[in-house]
């Protein structure tokens, strides 16, 4: 049965559509992705069905006592509230459930048997039990623990707490009300790997329907069942998993090229024809005939070259080119010893870490964990307890901060611009141009009166015109759009010089860096490769960790097993090329379906499908071979 049909909505603002024909049906254990750019109208969506924005047309019809949960960018703060009293003020149906059980299992211990009574108290117990039972508070704590927070954070002040952890309360409200029906706006943001693949386990096996805005790629390929693109000419809803809308989204850009390559040269044919035998008196007929045609084929000309115009326009991302940098020394950073701590919470003990010159490295581990603060510590800005730390030669840093702290505090946009950048106004104004700042009154526009994600903007704008060789990038996809994103990685990927991240974007750590770095057990761990690859290892590495080594030890002895037979190196080297190329494949084709007559892109990406394909043939053959000789081995074994 389906939670919620919506059909045919409308929205307007200030009379003109922010989106119309919106229609969708969600059944329980539907997670529906809301895709498109920003001011689409996504989280106007999720307020419309939510009850808290109105609406010009169309209908939502919900099932019948459908508890609807929301989740947004707005922390809760200035409510004297604890977190534990925060995440559990959105279950208030069930403590009014878990009084009425009460009564009325007092009701019938005092004779009360009437078949209301009775019914009642079944309805109340089976909505208890879908929440999980009288343990729904110990459920709603683990959901806590599960984003982050410690057993010690339940009963802090809200007060007490960051943006980014207010964030996560929200999320965790949402989560601990047992909805029907939740609504997610960027739930990703302010989590670490860890918290995300928890969030990603626990949606998919929640029994409920779930509409979410995301830009992280990684989780909307765990969690997505269905699309719902905005921001088109007409809204569009793809059945199916976020990867397969996206080949979907390039297979109707093919088809409306196609579609209007063919009619054109019909109509180029037609016109031939026309043309040579309009005045002949035996062909007169005939050349009328082939402009009446002509005229229907305008007709399909023209909707097919708007279906194509719309389909692969380009929407107005960041401007990321990064100027060419000045050459540094081989060693661009070194530091040895390090010893860093946080008031009282040591987070590296005897850490070492180089960085050469053209290195992308990136560097992980939980929120808390210190990566900020060593970050910080590399740059100068606060001294380490103990240990050395080297800057090479001819090395210039630039910094971008998770809180824009390199922003001045007083200026227009256009001054701080100017000098910071020491660009000439022209060219400062077409840097902030390319940032989405445009017009004279946004350039006067006071720095202190920005919104949180109009200084990220700037912040990165001064980043890309800064000429610096060694970036230093704290979280710069947060609150960037999927396209922005996109942008962003592919112009780290580029980049000359040397660059440090932290990021939580699995698909940007797997894109950019040529090494990890990840803060484990107070020290730095170096793991070649992306965010794959780091997986790969550590998977490895705990399946070869005996699962109770104490009881191996006084195990009876069984017996040896046959050595494994040596791994073939090609098969190896060909999966190593096949993990290269498929997510370049992947992004190639996201590329087409937004400029398909970019004819060094489709050469770029029929050479890399091409290539791809042999691969893939040939890790058939190898791995085939490869089950051969194990099997052999097996038998001479």
């Amino acid at each position: 049965m389906a939670v919620l049909i919506a059909s045919g909505l409308r929205k307007e603002l200030s009379g003109d559509p922010l989106f119309d024909g919106v229609s969708f049906r969600l059944r329980r254990g539907d997670r529906l992705a809301l895709a498109g750019p920003n001011g689409a109208g996504k989280t106007t969506l999720l307020r419309a069905i939510m009850g808290e924005t109105s609406l010009q047309g169309g209908e939502l019809a919900f099932a019948k006592d459908t508890r609807v949960a929301l989740h947004d960018q707005r922390p809760p703060r200035g409510q004297g509230l604890t977190l534990r009293e925060y995440s559990l003020s959105g279950a208030g149906d069930l403590v009014a459930i878990e009084e009425d059980l009460r009564r009325l299992e007092e009701a019938m211990a005092a004779g009360d048997h009437a078949d209301a009574t009775l019914r009642r108290y079944s309805e109340a117990q089976a909505r208890l039990e879908h929440a999980g039972g009288w343990a729904w508070r110990d459920r709603a704590a683990s959901i806590v623990r599960g984003l982050g927070f410690a057993d010690d954070d339940l009963d802090r002040a809200l007060d007490t707490f960051s943006g980014g952890e207010l964030t996560r309360a929200s999320l965790a409200r949402a989560l601990s009300s047992d909805p029907d029906l939740l609504l997610l706006d960027e739930p990703t943001n302010h989590l670490d790997v860890e918290s995300l693949e928890w969030l990603e386990r626990e949606l998919t096996s929640l029994d409920a329907a779930v509409i979410l805005v995301a830009h992280d790629r990684w989780f909307l390929e765990a969690v997505t069942t269905a699309v719902l693109e905005l921001g088109g000419p007409k809204p569009f809803f793809f059945d199916g998993p976020w990867h397969e809308w996206r080949r979907e989204k390039v297979a109707r850009a093919s088809a409306a090229a196609t579609q209007l390559g063919r009619v054109t040269d019909d109509i180029e044919r037609l016109e031939r024809f026309v043309a040579r035998f309009r005045y002949k008196k035996s062909k007169a007929k005939q050349a009328q005939a082939k402009l009446s045609q002509i005229g229907r084929l305008e007709k399909e000309r023209r909707a097919a070259s708007q279906e194509l115009e719309a389909m692969t326009k380009r929407r107005r991302t960041l401007g990321f080119e990064f100027l060419k940098p000045e050459r540094s020394g081989r060693i661009v950073l070194e530091a040895e010893g390090l010893v860093v701590s946080a008031g009282d919470k040591l987070l590296l003990d005897g850490a070492a870490l180089v960085l050469e010159r053209g290195e992308h490295v990136a560097l992980v581990g939980p929120n808390g964990s210190g990566k900020t603060t060593l970050l910080e510590t590399l740059l100068g800005q606060r001294e380490p307890d103990e240990g050395r730390i080297k800057v090479g030669h001819g090395v210039v840093p630039a910094y971008f901060s998770q809180h824009e702290a390199e922003l001045p505090e007083h200026g227009s946009i256009l001054d701080v611009t100017v000098a910071e950048t020491r660009l000439q106004r022209p060219q400062a104004q077409n840097l902030l141009g390319r940032f989405l700042f445009s017009g004279w009154e946004t350039h006067e526009k006071q720095v202190s009166v920005l919104s949180g994600g109009e200084r990220r903007r700037l912040a990165l704008a001064l980043v890309v015109a800064s000429g610096a060789n060694l970036l230093v990038l704290d979280e710069p996809t947060n609150h960037l759009d999927l396209e922005s994103r996109e942008a962003l990685e592919a112009a780290l990927e580029a980049f000359p010089g040397t660059v440090l991240l932290v990021s939580h974007d699995r698909a940007v750590l797997d894109a950019v860096p040529d090494r990890i770095v990840a803060v484990e057990d107070l020290a730095l761990r170096s793991y070649d490769g992306g965010w794959a690859d780091l997986v790969r290892e550590r998977e490895s590495t705990e399946a070869s960790i005996p699962a109770n080594p104490v009881r191996r030890r006084v195990a009876k002895p069984t017996p040896k097993a046959a050595p494994a037979p040596p791994r073939n190196r090609e098969l190896d080297r060909v999966e190593k090329r096949i993990a290269e190329l498929e997510p370049r494949v992947a992004e190639l084709e996201l590329r087409l379906a937004e400029s398909w007559t970019d004819m060094d892109l489709l050469a770029s990406y029929t050479a890399s499908r091409e290539e791809l394909d042999q691969l893939l043939a040939r890790w058939e053959v190898l791995f085939g071979e490869a089950q051969a000789d194990a099997a052999s081995h097996v038998e001479s074994g």
